[in-house]
Parts: structure tokens; C-alpha cells; sequence
């Protein structure tokens, strides 16, 4: 009889959930974007620094780009732990994503806050 590896109750339950949380977060965000593009008519450069020029509006494309990234880390260490079987090679590949993820959350804020 194969051995079963524990790994805690409700954890898939906990992936399942960030899973739906961020992808709402996300799909609010694009409606935003959307009601931007129709109230200005389209986005030119004008309207998109008004746009960020306004602090919530930075905020919510903070918001938006960490539920990207916390999106983006649950559904690839779920396809690395299903597929990749050698632990050496999976964690050599979750410490790659997790080095670019945290990258791009450092170019993000860089973007938003950074020197103009």
C-alpha cells in the first residue's frame, strides 16, 4: 500500500480561495480601466497620467499587480508540485518564480512611486 504524504487539512481549500479572490480583484480592476476608457473616450497620455496621477488610482493598480502576483504563485507552484517530481529541480524553480515575482513587485511600486 503506497504511503500518502500529509500535507494539512484545507489546503487545496486555501488555494482554491486565493484563486477566486484575486481573479475577482483582477476583473474588478479591468472594469475599472474599462469605465476609464469610456468616460475619457479613450486613453491618451493625458488622461493616463490624470489617471495615475491620482493616489487611490495607484493604489488600486498596486492592489491589482499583487493579486497578479500572489495569482500567478498559486497556480505555478501548484503546476510545478504536480509535475515536476525531482524536489532538487522543483525548488530550484520555485526560488527562480519567486525571485521574479518579488522583482516584479519591486518595478511595480519603482513605477508608481518611483522618480518622474
Amino acid at each position: 500500500m503506497p504511503e500518502r504524504a500529509v500535507v494539512g487539512a484545507h489546503y487545496g481549500w486555501r488555494d482554491w480561495l486565493v484563486q477566486r479572490v484575486t481573479a475577482v480583484l483582477m476583473g474588478l480592476y479591468t472594469l475599472l480601466v474599462l469605465g476609464l476608457l469610456l468616460w475619457f473616450g479613450g486613453l491618451d497620455f493625458g488622461a493616463w497620467k490624470a489617471a495615475f496621477g491620482n493616489e487611490a488610482f495607484r493604489i488600486c493598480t498596486f492592489v491589482f499587480m499583487a493579486a497578479l502576483l500572489w495569482h500567478a504563485w498559486v497556480g505555478v507552484r501548484n503546476i510545478l508540485m504536480d509535475y515536476v517530481k525531482p524536489v532538487i529541480v522543483r525548488l530550484a524553480l520555485q526560488v527562480l518564480v519567486i525571485g521574479a515575482l518579488v522583482g516584479y513587485a519591486g518595478w511595480t511600486l519603482q513605477i508608481l512611486w518611483g522618480v518622474r
